[in-house]
């Protein structure tokens, strides 16, 4: 009998060594395909269904991390060989977004500037600036709380997408005139745009700074004081990487990219701060191309964690995916990047404070 029992554990032993092998194998595929469209160059980017891939990126990590498990349990010494591999380049590449985490001195400076900043007056502050953008979801978030989070986050410069106006006329109905009395709008198909508010003037404002194909993407220039520095805002919206429109949301990337090299002939560099629903992360190559290295992704920079934004709106779903930025010139510094929920959009709301380095 004890000799049955043996061969029983061992059969079960071996059993479970074959389901954890298996797994391992898939799980390992899947993660590796993710690293490979991750890896791919721009121009490859858009092929079909590569961006929706791309966008999960940071998830292959926790993928390769079963996978490794599961290898080590089936003893797949080369399927964990190869995994520790792709958590190594994983943590290369993630590992900016985590850089200041544990810095818990600059965290306090940052939320006492934040506190500073959301206590004052909706006018420029003399240390920095506080800005905010949010997808508002063809203009079914709720205008109350955008105005509520305008006035007690002291922000004075408002990106928004996805505007109708009958949206912006519920902005005005709650009070968004009273913090945020400048703004430019734009509507090029004439139902959805995308708008820019703030509480100082917007000078040379237009309708589309970026002369782009996928929606017009308004711009102001906001004189900061005590800053000794003008910034330029534009209101980013790019084209959604679906099936049949995978070259135009690269498109729509590129063009923004185009604004690197763009300055002034009276007054040389422009300082750009690009806010808004970028449909791209960090991982996506285009996007990277937008930064050069003229530009830096906020959260990137602050180096406190992602700032995931979408999905927002579906009930037991954490936000998954950072497709929404705040992409400040490399001479600017972003303290106390927050994420912030908003009723009736599939977008959470970003909120940060700028200042020159």
């Amino acid at each position: 009998m004890h000799g049955r029992g043996v061969i029983a554990v061992g059969r079960e032993h071996g059993i479970r060594r074959v389901l954890c092998g298996a797994l391992a194998y898939v799980l390992a595929l899947i993660a590796l395909v993710g690293i490979v469209c991750r890896l791919l160059p721009s121009e490859w980017s858009m092929l079909p269904y590569v961006p929706v891939i791309i966008a999960a990126t940071p998830w292959f990590a926790l993928v390769a991390a079963v996978a490794l498990l599961l290898a080590l349990l089936g003893r797949h010494r080369a399927i964990a060989a190869l995994m520790v591999a792709s958590l190594a380049l994983q943590a290369f590449w993630q590992a900016p977004f985590f850089t200041n985490i544990f810095d818990k001195g600059s965290s306090s400076t940052s939320s006492a500037s934040s506190t500073s900043a959301a206590s004052g007056s909706s006018s420029a502050s003399s240390s920095g600036i506080r800005v905010m953008t949010c997808n508002v979801y063809k203009g079914n978030a709720d205008a109350e709380q955008i105005v509520s989070l305008v006035r007690s986050e002291g922000v004075q410069v408002l990106a928004l997408q996805e505007t109708t106006k009958d949206f912006v006329s519920r902005l005005e109905k709650a009070g968004l005139g009273q913090y945020l009395p400048y703004s430019q709008t734009a509507y090029a198909d004439g139902v959805y745009g995308n708008g820019l508010w703030s509480s100082t003037p917007l000078v040379g404002a237009v309708k589309d700074e970026v002369n782009s194909s996928a929606s017009q993407m308004p711009s102001g220039t906001v004189t900061v004081k005590g800053m000794n520095r003008s910034l330029r805002f534009v209101s980013v919206h790019t084209t959604a990487p679906v099936a049949d429109y995978w070259s135009l949301w690269k498109r729509s990337l590129d063009e923004i990219a185009l604004l690197r090299s763009r300055s002034s002939v009276t007054s040389g560099s422009v300082t750009y701060v690009f806010m808004g629903d970028f449909n791209s992360t960090y991982d996506h190559a285009p996007f990277r191309n937008i930064l050069g290295d003229r530009f830096a992704d906020a959260a990137r920079q602050e180096g406190r964690g992602f700032t995931f934004s979408w999905p927002a709106n579906r009930p037991g779903v954490p936000l998954l995916f950072a497709i929404d930025h705040i992409v400040i010139d490399r001479s600017l510094r972003s303290e106390g990047l927050t994420v912030h929920r908003i009723s009736g959009t599939d977008h959470a709301a970003l909120i940060d404070t700028l200042y020159v380095k």
